[in-house]
């Protein structure tokens, strides 16, 4: 209606201009243009920072009334789009941040707290249907404790992630019945009650909305079954205990299949509803200034969140503070095809803050094995061994492990003869023999990371060679990625495979018990012995690379909390995507969302208390960056298109990399949200840091925060795991003790190293405010 008044409001000022003019009619689309320069005019006379209260009707018929800073909504305001969506509520630099309400035109509506252009923190949102939910919110999603009343009489009050119910939480249907216990990804998941209005009680373990599991259910007589559950009645089974009722002649025949055929027929969970647009996506009509501007340009189109649509700027860009423009004369520098150049001053130089480098092609790590490589029968090997090992037949694999698997002693050779044997197939390679360590909690390791067998087969065993990287790292490893990326084989040292060994356990255990945890993830250990006057041995573990990603890693850094020789070699102009920086090098604070901020500070105590207690020291945190705002100065790419990625000049080939259109979906949709997971694929900000100089020449670790931030997707994990705090990293320590501050250096024991990183890692990470 709001839209549909400002149309008219437009159409009778062009009848009323028409009317008095003494210089004959004006058409529709000159009355258009003579009130896009008065509201231009009106902006530009308070350019100067000045907060004013305006009324826009805007070309494209949005309607706007309430407060203006500069060119954009700021403070109290009402924003109308012509599909009927409203907000009213504070601005930020036209961006929804406060309280508001926002309504949609199917009657649907949201009140409550906003941030940065989403639906975050508390609020209350009404579907169209009558649905109701009251309680947190992270980026449009539910996230935190809320209360769900849905329209057919069903209530759920509990937890919520990421747009589920998760956590605890009860359920309670419009017929009498609850469930109080476990949820996972929106279904009944984990320990539970159940309780019927018949009076009827069950109590134990469920999946997927099922009793599965070890599990008790009640009578109101006394009765009572005890067993285990399954919907498959093959593998029910449990024993039946009546009460005297019975005993004197009550029917004992009872089927456990009842419950899931008859008691749980009606209760069913009530699917999350479905919004058409979310606040974020919503594009705002922004006036320019029209200085140095063609008049004929149509305003830009900005989302709530703050982003323009589609800016293709210099590959060299920062973002820019009100500080860095104070008192020049400033306009934004449009080309013809409507897209953002930069800002510019009265001079037309572009102002711009310290730069970040953006490399517009971002190279493929790693050369090939191709045949000739001094690796390639080693590869050829390493292929064969795995292929075998994992395709050969055996009980399927359980996470309920005996002492004995973890045995270091656990372990089976293999001989690998050219014409083949009776389990091995015939092969070009030389004679070789293969070790597998410990092969039932490897591949109980597998089936809890969610591991596809053939997949992970044809990952590392297809018809693509590995690629070895260009060079070793500080500890002599060798390190080869499997085509597709997904994998990282490491060479290990003979103590490194023992410390592996000795805390296997410990750590199956540990990765078990937190879904989260930021540990590296091993998939396997073997060694391959060399025939041959050598008898060369070489031991490798498979890990998984944490950039295995759509996204272009554009910044890596590996964090220790440590300054002695932790700033990188390279010069400024060698410094690539693939380059691995350090301490001194971190010019960052990263900010994450309240919730996962908290659940990053649980989960490295967890792991650093881990590794401590395994007496391992020297790991590090290993961090990937991908700038948001470098996908909107690349050209647009279609969905599902491929991006050209350089090899190094050898052979032209391509990976996949997620448009600009494609990010935003699925970080906005709750499915996209089932692939964000702590450490993986987590929407974030980070803020530039600059450190100063000091008269006492102190390195400076953490850089002082300038106010620049940027939208990122970020990957971390804990790496270097393996590393004993043995004779040598004693003698390392007492060495650089006398050269340096003894807490500059990486070589501490296993206690002081884990207090130091946690004390380093929660100054770098910090909640975004």
């Amino acid at each position: 209606m709001k839209a549909w008044e400002a149309t008219i409001r437009i159409t009778q000022a062009a009848t009323r201009k028409r009317a008095n003019t003494i210089f004959g009619t004006q058409s529709a689309s000159q009355i258009e243009e003579e009130n896009d320069q008065e509201q231009r005019e009106d902006i530009e006379d308070h350019a100067n920072g000045e907060i004013f209260h305006a009324e826009r009707f805007l070309p494209n018929g949005d309607y706007y009334s309430g407060y203006w800073l500069d060119n954009f909504p700021h403070g109290q305001g009402k924003y109308w789009w012509t599909d009927g969506c409203m907000y009213v509520g504070d601005w930020f630099r036209g961006k929804t941040m406060g309280k508001g309400t926002f309504s949609w035109p199917s009657g649907a509506m949201y009140e409550g707290n906003f941030k940065s252009g989403f639906m975050d923190g508390d609020g209350t949102y009404t579907g169209p249907n009558g649905d109701t939910y009251r309680g947190c919110w992270v980026m449009n999603l539910k996230h935190g404790h809320g209360v769900k009343e849905y329209a057919n009489g069903d209530c759920y009050d509990g937890e919520w992630c990421r747009g589920l119910q998760e956590g605890h939480g009860r359920y309670t249907w419009k017929n009498g019945n609850y469930y109080v216990g476990e949820w996972k990804n929106g279904t009944i998941f984990g320990k539970g009650k159940m309780y019927w209005t018949n009076g009827n009680v069950y109590e134990g373990n469920w999946e997927d909305g099922f009793p599965k599991g070890n599990g008790t259910f009640r009578w109101t007589d006394g009765s009572f079954y005890v067993g285990n559950w399954s919907k498959d009645p093959n593998e029910q089974n449990g024993t039946f205990y009546p009460s005297g009722s019975l005993l004197e002649g009550g029917n004992l025949e009872w089927d456990p299949q009842q419950v899931f055929n008859v008691d749980l027929i009606e209760c069913t969970i009530c699917p999350p509803e479905k919004v058409p647009i979310l606040p974020s996506q919503k594009k705002l009509a922004l006036w320019r200034s029209s200085k140095a501007v063609d008049n004929n340009i149509r305003p830009r189109r900005m989302s709530l969140d703050g982003r323009i649509d589609a800016p293709p700027v210099d590959r060299e860009f920062g973002r820019i503070r009100l500080s860095d423009v104070a008192g020049t004369s400033a306009s934004t520098s449009y080309n013809s095809d409507d897209s953002v150049v930069g800002l510019q001053d009265a001079d037309g130089y572009l102002l711009r803050g310290s730069p970040i480098r953006i490399p517009k092609v971002v190279k493929r790590q790693g050369q090939t094995i191709s045949k000739g490589h001094k690796n390639y029968e080693l590869m050829l090997n390493l292929q064969l061994g795995i292929r075998v090992s994992v395709g050969r037949p055996g009980p399927p694999p359980s996470l309920d492990l005996k002492p004995s698997a973890f045995d270091p002693r656990e372990k089976y050779w293999t001989r690998f003869p050219p014409e083949g044997s009776k389990i091995t197939p015939p092969h070009p390679s030389c004679e070789f023999r293969w070790k597998d360590y410990c092969p039932k909690v490897f591949r109980a390791l597998r089936m809890l990371f969610k591991v596809d067998a053939a997949d992970y087969m044809i990952s590392i065993c297809g018809n693509d060679a590995l690629r070895e990287l260009c060079s070793p790292g500080k500890s002599g490893s060798f390190f080869y990625l499997t085509n597709d990326d997904r994998y990282m084989i490491k060479t290990m040292k003979k103590a490194e495979t023992k410390v592996l060994l000795r805390m296997l356990s410990a750590y199956f255990n540990h990765v078990k018990a937190f879904e989260n945890t930021l540990v590296t993830k091993y998939y396997g250990l073997h060694c391959v012995k060399l025939s041959g006057p050598a008898q060369k041995k070489v031991r490798f573990v498979i890990m998984g690379n944490l950039f295995c990603t759509n996204y272009s890693i554009h910044r890596r850094f590996d964090l220790k909390g440590s300054t002695f020789g932790r700033m990188t070699d390279k010069p400024e102009s060698e410094i690539e995507a693939t380059t691995t920086l350090k301490d001194l090098d971190l010019n960052f604070i990263f900010r994450l969302q309240k919730t996962w901020f908290q659940e990053f500070r649980r989960q490295v105590d967890r792991d650093c208390e881990f590794l401590e207690q395994e007496g391992v020291m020297d790991y590090s945190l290993l961090v990937g960056i991908h700038f948001r705002e470098a996908d909107s100065t690349e050209d647009q790419t279609p969905s599902g298109s491929r991006t050209p990625i350089d090899n190094g000049g050898s052979e032209n080939e391509t990976v996949p990399r997620l448009s600009r259109a494609d990010m935003d979906q699925l970080l906005l949709d709750q499915a996209g949200w089932a692939s964000i997971k702590l450490g993986t694929n987590m929407p974030a900000r980070v803020e530039r840091t600059e450190r100063k100089p000091t008269e006492a020449e102190i390195i400076q670790l953490i850089g002082e925060p300038t106010g620049e931030l940027y939208d990122v997707i970020l990957f971390f994990s804990v790496i270097d795991i393996l590393q004993d705090y043995d004779i040598t990293k004693k003698l390392e320590h007492a060495y650089k003790s006398m050269q340096c501050d003894p807490n500059s250096i990486s070589a501490v024991d296993p206690k002081a190293y884990s207090r130091r990183f946690r004390d380093y890692i929660f100054k770098v990470f910090i909640e975004d405010n």
